[in-house]
């Protein structure tokens, strides 16, 4: 009796390993008959990294006095130093531009952390604006402006926007790379059958990342970084070939 549940053991085990292989084969061919009628779907990619040529960079001056004569004075008085700081560190005065300055005013608060109606206060902000090609000296000054704060000076700072001016060459330079990538990566994935990548039946470009070289982030969007000097370019395809 127990011979006989052994064999019939070995039976159902048999026509199960027959029955999981054809159904194997038949999607493998189902499979690709599906992907010799539709073509091969393939992402490529390709990446650079570059170095900043350029640099804007702004310098906000703040004044606060009493009297709004007095405000606006003091900040006068301060835009001359400023710029002469600028033009001691190499900055070309074309290369300083000065923007409209804001006004506002002030008002007391009450002890309860009201508002009242009383001005306290005549505020003045100044942006100064700086251009240039020299980007790790605007990276310095940046940091080295600060010091002004020990005359006296309200300044704040803004991070530099550093840029790469080639960027529409680079941007068709990489696309190519990431057509051939795909098309290599499509080739890869069809050797296996015997077959190859024929006319491309469909081109999608997507969009580019520009983030710091370490920079895994990445958006449907696309990134744009202005505060790393070094940056790297990636572009991405998605091409549809025809299988041969």
């Amino acid at each position: 009796m127990c011979i006989l549940c052994e064999k019939l053991k070995e039976y159902q085990l048999t026509i199960l390993a027959i029955i999981l292989s054809i159904g194997l084969i038949i999607a493998v061919a189902i499979g690709t008959k599906t992907i010799s009628q539709k073509g091969i779907y393939m992402t490529g990619s390709a990446e650079e990294i570059v170095i900043s040529d350029s640099a804007v960079w702004t310098i906000t001056l703040n004044t606060k006095k009493s009297t709004i004569a007095e405000s606006y004075k003091n900040l006068q008085n301060q835009i001359p130093i400023i710029k002469k700081y600028l033009l001691e560190n190499g900055i070309a005065e074309e290369n300083i531009t000065l923007e409209p300055a804001s006004y506002w005013t002030s008002y007391r608060r009450y002890p309860n952390g009201n508002i009242s109606d009383d001005i306290a206060a005549y505020n003045y902000s100044q942006n100064i604006k700086i251009k240039s090609n020299d980007v790790k000296k605007i990276q310095y000054l940046s940091t080295d402006i600060q010091k002004l704060s020990e005359q006296g000076f309200d300044i704040n700072s803004q991070s530099p926007e550093y840029q790469y001016s080639k960027l529409s060459e680079l941007k068709v330079k990489l696309l190519e790379k990431a057509s051939q990538d795909a098309k290599q990566r499509a080739n890869s994935t069809l050797k296996v059958n015997g077959n190859k990548t024929g006319k491309i039946l469909s081109v999608k470009t997507g969009v580019f990342q520009i983030t710091a070289p370490e920079s895994t982030n990445v958006s449907d969007m696309g990134i744009i970084d202005a505060n790393s000097i070094e940056k790297k370019v990636t572009a991405v395809v998605n091409v549809t070939y025809e299988i041969k």
